[in-house]
């Protein structure tokens, strides 16, 4: 009974005060400002700094997945939007018409990467017009990055403000 105890007090089945729902967070919005397009962010500093192939690199991974994006909007815009569109009216339903914490905690973590979605997709638009080889891509590939950033800052604080409330307001009701 005793390991029972243990057990249930370090792994909290509640996703708001559980730590790796936090973990979880904070590495998904690390991943989405490294990642940028597809290219690792050291690739594109190598690339600005030493130039060359490391630049090549970066020109021709940025050409592979901005085509690819491209490509499956192009091809499947009408059916991802809509299931998208049913995916999230779905999870906000369970999370703010019923309630559950489970999702609400879902709908925070992935609601955010909707807006990511369309910058990156407005990027690869932008290297396709013709921002596709020099410091026009450097450009571009950072202006996408201090975007994702403050939009992951945005998402963390509107999801810890969240997840606070849901925490206290837990403690004091039951």
């Amino acid at each position: 009974m005793e390991l029972y105890g243990i057990l249930s007090e370090v792994i909290d089945l509640r996703s708001f005060s559980n730590l790796w729902y936090w973990i979880v967070l904070a590495v998904l919005w690390s991943s989405a400002s490294h990642w940028v397009l597809g290219v690792p962010y050291d690739l594109i500093t190598r690339g600005r700094r030493i130039g060359g192939q490391a630049q090549l690199d970066v020109e021709a991974m940025v050409a592979i997945n901005s085509r690819r994006m491209l490509n499956v909007t192009r091809t499947a815009a009408v059916p991802l939007f809509f299931g998208v569109a049913f995916f999230f009216t779905t999870l906000a339903m369970l999370a703010f018409w019923y309630w559950l914490e489970f999702a609400q905690a879902l709908f925070l973590l992935t609601v955010w990467l909707v807006p990511v979605g369309w910058l990156s997709l407005w990027t690869a638009l932008r290297i396709e017009a013709g921002e596709n080889i020099g410091e026009a891509l450097n450009r571009r590939l950072m202006i996408l990055r201090r975007l994702v950033q403050v939009l992951g800052m945005f998402a963390i604080f509107i999801t810890s403000l969240f997840g606070m409330w849901r925490n206290l307001s837990y403690t004091v009701f039951h």
